[in-house]
């Protein structure tokens, strides 16, 4: 189905994730990778070996900085959702598609493109949550409960009430007076 060529055409093939990392640091440094991939290896006490220990161990990071690598710094076109569905090292790279200049980064653009995820986060959180939606109806159902929840309530307190309760029973029990 695939070429050779087409699987070495990917920018991954053949490289180390120690070359990634490097290359991606020199270029643009820890600050604004920090910031664009929010992760705390590249934030607190950074540096290339603690980095590539923790992207090593943990597969969704070592996801987020090669697809950072193939889509910021090789500038590659965005991959098809048949090939995103995939891990960056094994994604098919058309040979057509060479890599080009490094995307320029700002820590602005960093700031507004989180912006944007969190906003984007929130409305599809609103979409899904049962509070959303025809808020009429919502209402009208608690309503209905609480109506239900409180006639329940008074006759067990009806019930309760012929009892007396006396929240100091045992103490008085085990220390008489």
């Amino acid at each position: 189905m695939y070429t050779q060529q087409e699987y070495e055409n990917n920018p991954l093939h053949g490289t180390s994730l120690e070359q990634v990392l490097t290359e991606l640091v020199d270029h643009y440094g820890w600050e604004i990778l920090a910031a664009y991939l929010n992760l705390n290896c590249f934030k607190k006490n950074p540096s290339i070996k603690a980095s590539i220990k923790f992207v090593k161990k943990t597969e969704w990071a070592q996801h987020k900085v090669e697809s950072f690598y193939l889509y910021q710094f090789k500038n590659l076109p965005r991959a098809t959702d048949e090939m995103f569905e995939l891990p960056p090292r094994e994604r098919i790279v058309p040979l057509e598609q060479k890599p080009r200049a490094p995307q320029e980064l700002s820590l602005e653009d960093a700031e507004r493109l989180r912006l944007k995820k969190a906003s984007a986060s929130r409305q599809r959180d609103n979409r899904n949550s049962p509070w959303s939606g025809n808020q009429m109806v919502r209402q009208q159902t608690r309503k209905n409960t609480a109506k239900s929840t409180d006639q329940r309530s008074h006759t067990d307190a009806q019930s309760t009430a012929e009892k007396t309760f006396d929240p100091y029973q045992n103490f008085n029990k085990k220390h008489p007076r």
